[in-house]
């Protein structure tokens, strides 16, 4: 008689080593958070909340942060995870181009994430890129990880909250330094050829990073296969870089169409900060930066109705499910004094210099390039540069930076 086994059906339940308490707070925070949002301001609001939240699920499960990918292709000559963040713009570009030259889908306004080519944006660019790779983590990657029980990343967001307000305070000064208006390509070029020259851009991208990759190594890096069997990796990750992409690209997409404007990060930061100077007796409103409508209007109103603050909530707790769903959930209070100093550090430059570039990895380079604006290849190029420096800078803190061979 012949043995016949019979495996079980693939399970989509969450793992039995999740952390069941993170977990249920995590998920009780985001469904209230959804039916609180939806009743205070409007459904509208609340779908852009659970969009945040997907967001950091896909962020946390993907490991999917520029500072380490680019760190890798700086100290290490691997190229893999900056191609799957080329092919992330590239997708999401494919789609947003198209949407934001409509000007107006559904009534719906669509706009794109365009800023000034000057000073401003260098400047501002190449400090967010020295202060990531100090602070751990860019815009996204510092919330996420936030979310996933990180203290050093705590501490890197409250000093990037503090960068932020100073940079609002100073943003006045540097908009007078010299600039080119708001360059759109697809006012420029139309949309066929603002696509043709974005992914061209983003390709060559792609291909120095491979040539380069396969001249020190002599092959390109794979993406490895699930670690875990079944569908256990859904819930355990590692998520594949390009799924995780993928996803965040489409994530993207759905901010235009449901917010009107893509997916911004740091905005949020530098709101919430100079509420907090405000709360405490700081004339923040007396600000130049906070005079203008738009500004004054946030200033004065609930962080609920800004669609990039509940979206930043909503990204921390998704990040948190993911976490705790995992069985990772694991906050480290333990911090050495340099490493401690370095995320001081790169929290500050990186808030003043998103505030100065209009943005981060996220809401200048991704969603900009994905728009087609200009600013988000000069952001992209200066912040590379700045980043290069901190990754030289990082052992002086007591932190891993290039490759020792």
């Amino acid at each position: 008689m012949t043995d016949i086994s019979i495996s079980a059906p693939p399970s989509f339940l969450p793992p039995a080593t999740a952390d069941r308490m993170p977990l249920l707070v995590a998920a009780v925070m985001l469904l209230g958070g959804f039916l609180l949002i939806s009743t205070l301001v409007d459904f509208r609001q609340g779908g852009l909340f659970l969009i945040g939240g997907a967001l950091g699920v896909a962020l946390y499960h993907g490991s999917f942060g520029f500072t380490g990918g680019w760190r890798r292709m700086v100290a290490e000559g691997r190229g893999r995870p900056m191609r799957a963040q080329m092919l992330t713009i590239g997708v999401a570009a494919l789609a947003m181009i198209p949407l934001v030259a409509a000007g107006n889908i559904g009534g719906q306004p669509m706009v794109g994430a365009l800023a000034p080519v000057g000073v401003s944006v260098l400047l501002g660019a190449a400090l967010f890129g020295l202060g990531m790779q100090l602070g751990g983590g860019c815009g996204s990657g510092t919330l996420f990880t936030v979310g996933g029980g990180s203290a050093r990343m705590l501490v890197t967001l409250i000093f990037f909250i503090v960068g932020a307000v100073i940079g609002t305070a100073h943003l006045p000064y540097w908009l007078a330094q010299p600039a080119l208006p708001p360059i759109s390509l697809g006012v420029e070029l139309g949309v066929v050829g603002a696509l043709a020259l974005t992914i061209a851009g983003l390709g060559l991208v792609a291909l120095v990073t491979a040539l380069i990759e396969k001249r020190i190594h002599g092959n390109l890096e794979t993406e490895p296969a699930p670690k875990r069997p079944g569908w256990e990796w859904i819930w355990q990750g590692p998520w594949p870089l390009v799924g995780a992409g993928l996803l965040l690209a489409l994530l993207n997409i759905a901010t235009l169409l449901l917010a009107g404007h893509p997916w911004s990060i740091t905005y949020g930061f530098g709101l919430w900060g100079a509420k907090i100077a405000q709360s405490v007796g700081v004339d923040v409103a007396s600000w130049e930066f906070w005079t203008w409508p738009a500004q004054a209007q946030a200033l004065n109103s609930s962080v609920l109705a800004d669609t990039v603050s509940v979206m930043d909530f909503g990204l921390v707790l998704g990040a948190a499910l993911a976490a705790a769903i995992a069985g990772k959930f694991a906050p480290k209070a333990k911090l050495p004094l340099g490493s401690l100093l370095a995320a001081v550090i790169g929290g500050l430059l990186m808030g003043y210099g998103a505030r100065l570039s209009f943005g981060c990895n996220i809401g200048a380079l991704f969603s900009g390039i994905a728009t087609g604006s200009v600013h988000g290849w000069l952001w992209f190029a200066a912040a590379f540069v700045g980043s290069f420096f901190g990754i030289w800078l990082r052992p002086v803190f007591g932190l891993d930076g290039f490759a020792r061979k």
